[in-house]
């Protein structure tokens, strides 16, 4: 039923479309996907619109991007971030990292200068168009990286 869900949401139906969005949702990490043809993006949009709080979409590039993160950590909304390059902003670090801080039943994180109080229900998203990003070991290690290259089994699909 899951899967038949995703497929409705514009997961493509082929299995290794299907496997990516399984590790997506059973890794202790975020998931940063290889996407140059736009599926993943048009899956994880389409999911988060049907969620009650709905999914922010960003970009390193907008000017208030990391308000904007700030502001969905503390609320529990889902976030994409598009189009990154084969270099993450260093400012996310905490958040890739799941640097959270408990104390007592309240959980809160640093990003850049600021502790915020950080939801359980916060989703977090990274995309690239790149086709063949060479990432270092660095960001390798903080993210689940996913290839959403087209098939052959995709496209007939």
């Amino acid at each position: 039923m899951t899967i038949r869900d995703w497929t409705i949401d514009g997961l493509p139906s082929d299995n290794f479309s299907v496997e990516n969005a399984i590790i997506t949702f059973n890794t202790s990490r975020w998931p940063l996907y290889i996407d140059p043809q736009g599926q993943a993006n048009k899956w994880i949009k389409t999911m988060g619109k049907k969620t009650e709080k709905g999914i922010k979409v960003m970009k390193f590039s907008d000017n208030n991007y990391l308000k904007q993160l700030e502001a969905a950590i503390q609320f529990g909304l889902t976030v994409l971030i598009e189009n990154v390059g084969v270099e993450l902003d260093p400012a996310i670090e905490p958040v890739l990292q799941k640097q959270i801080i408990v104390k007592g039943q309240n959980k809160s994180i640093k990003l850049g200068e600021n502790v915020i109080p950080y939801s359980d229900d916060f989703n977090f998203y990274i995309s690239t168009k790149l086709r063949n990003p060479h990432y270092l070991p660095e960001v390798s290690t903080k993210v689940t990286l996913l290839n959403f290259m087209i098939t052959y089994e995709g496209l007939t699909d």
